[in-house]
């Protein structure tokens, strides 16, 4: 199946049965055995995406398909410990990373549509910086990987293991979907996986610098990002 993923003759409605049956079928399984489905289904035509916030998902796949593609977003605006992050996961982790810029430095960016866009009309940096990069960058892909959970926020309570992205006609898994965040912490001091320094700093989920703040004691994970907007997601996820 891997060939022919690869040669582009799997239509898209058979991808898009595929992953539907898979969410069914894998919705109790494991991460590692979600992976596996994922890898061994798709092989290289199978990768990973990666915020840095934490190499969970990259870990894992690590062990069921060593030098698995291992795909960042750098828009330009990240935390200095968020890049020194993926350098440390390119590293010392069994993954071939890859980095995806924008078209336009932040710069470039500034002189077509103003400084601090971010501030003005954040759904389009978002789309400038991150949804079209990442659009392209899975181009030669089939199927590609998240760190969605549903504990995360309302928003991403009913995310399947496996899924359809319609916006790219490609298989998006995410194989820790059912994890809590102790799950998660359990995993990091069990493997010793690498984890964004700014997480020890009061910062539940990390984005682009400019959008991002601390959390509230009681507020979810997502709540300091665009803190004050209606906004919740970049784009990337719906």
């Amino acid at each position: 199946m891997t060939d022919t993923l690869r040669a582009g003759r799997f239509t898209d409605e058979a991808l898009r049965e595929l992953a539907e049956q898979a969410g069914r079928d894998l919705e109790d399984a494991s991460a590692s055995d979600i992976l596996k489905w994922a890898a061994g289904t798709f092989g290289t035509a199978f990768c990973v995406t990666s915020s840095m916030e934490d190499a969970v998902v990259a870990h894992l796949a690590s062990g069921v398909l060593p030098g698995v593609d291992v795909v960042f977003l750098d828009t330009g605006y990240h935390f200095e410990e968020t890049i020194g992050t993926r350098d440390a996961v390119g590293a010392v982790m069994d993954v071939n990373l890859i980095t995806l810029t924008p078209r336009q430095s932040v710069a470039e960016q500034d002189a077509e549509y103003g400084p601090r866009l971010h501030d003005r009309d954040p759904d389009l940096c978002c789309a400038l910086r991150k949804v079209k990069p990442l659009e392209e960058g899975l181009t030669g892909y089939a199927a590609w990987a998240t760190g969605l959970r549903r504990d995360e926020s309302p928003t991403r309570a009913g995310t399947p293991v496996v899924g359809w992205d319609e916006k790219r006609r490609k298989v998006k898994v995410s194989p820790i979907a059912r994890w809590t965040q102790d799950d998660v912490d359990a995993y990091v001091a069990e493997h010793g996986v690498l984890t964004n320094p700014l997480l020890d700093d009061g910062y539940a989920s990390v984005g682009c610098a400019p959008c991002t703040r601390r959390v509230l004691e009681g507020e979810d994970a997502r709540a300091g990002r665009w803190a004050g907007r209606g906004k919740t997601e970049c784009g990337l996820h719906g």
